[in-house]
């Protein structure tokens, strides 16, 4: 039985990837991963060749069976999400279900997450706060902004670079005093945090690349 390995890589500087990330990337026998070409230009900066196959949120159930098999074989795989840590808001969970059920070691390569990145540069408590993922695009969307304008725990969430000023406008109508810090691009070349009133961070967006953002807890 062989091992799948959930490995992080880094969401923008390529320097973030750890050492025992890059040895198990050289001694996996196959590497899963949302986008081959992505992965590729990572092997290509460090010098390593791997067989790669394509996993992502569009993938059928036969390419799961197909993984599970190479693993039952074996194989050693590595999963890979485009960047960051897998399972963290990207489509890992039936591909590590499936593995889980099968009974094959499961081991976590743990590195670079968007989430903790912002979290360390808060300036805030965040011994515990709340994460949502990506906001759905309509269906329970008013949800979601409902939990965030009400929580009494910091509010960590995505958004695209499409709906980032939108999704800012719907929670200043309600946020009020409250502050927030939006990062875009964080560990790139145009890193950026905004932080301040909701409308004077609005003020300041450039809605281009990636937005990861912290709003500040309901006060008493």
């Amino acid at each position: 039985m062989g091992t799948l390995y959930v490995v992080a890589t880094p969401i923008g500087n390529l320097e973030d990837i750890t050492y025992r990330a890059l040895r198990i990337l050289k001694e996996v026998d196959l590497i899963a991963c949302e986008d081959t070409r992505r992965t590729g230009l990572l092997l290509q900066h460090f010098q390593l060749k791997k067989p790669l196959i394509s996993y992502h949120q569009h993938s059928k159930i036969q390419k799961v069976d197909y993984l599970v098999s190479c693993l039952q074989s074996g194989q050693d795989i590595a999963l890979l999400t485009d960047a960051g840590t897998p399972g963290i808001a990207d489509p890992a969970g039936v591909l590590l279900a499936a593995a889980l059920k099968s009974k094959i070691r499961v081991v976590p390569i743990p590195g670079p997450s968007a989430v903790t990145a912002l979290l360390s540069v808060a300036g805030a408590p965040a011994e515990r706060f709340i994460f949502l993922g990506y906001l759905p695009k309509k269906k329970g969307r008013q949800k979601f902004l409902t939990q965030i304008i009400s929580s009494d725990l910091p509010i960590v969430f995505l958004e695209s670079p499409h709906r980032i000023e939108s999704t800012l406008e719907e929670l200043g109508k309600n946020l009020g005093e409250r502050e927030v810090i939006v990062a875009r691009e964080i560990s790139k070349k145009f890193e950026e945090f905004l932080r301040g009133r909701i409308k004077e961070v609005i003020a300041q967006i450039h809605p281009k690349g990636e937005f990861i953002v912290f709003v500040s807890p309901k006060k008493e």
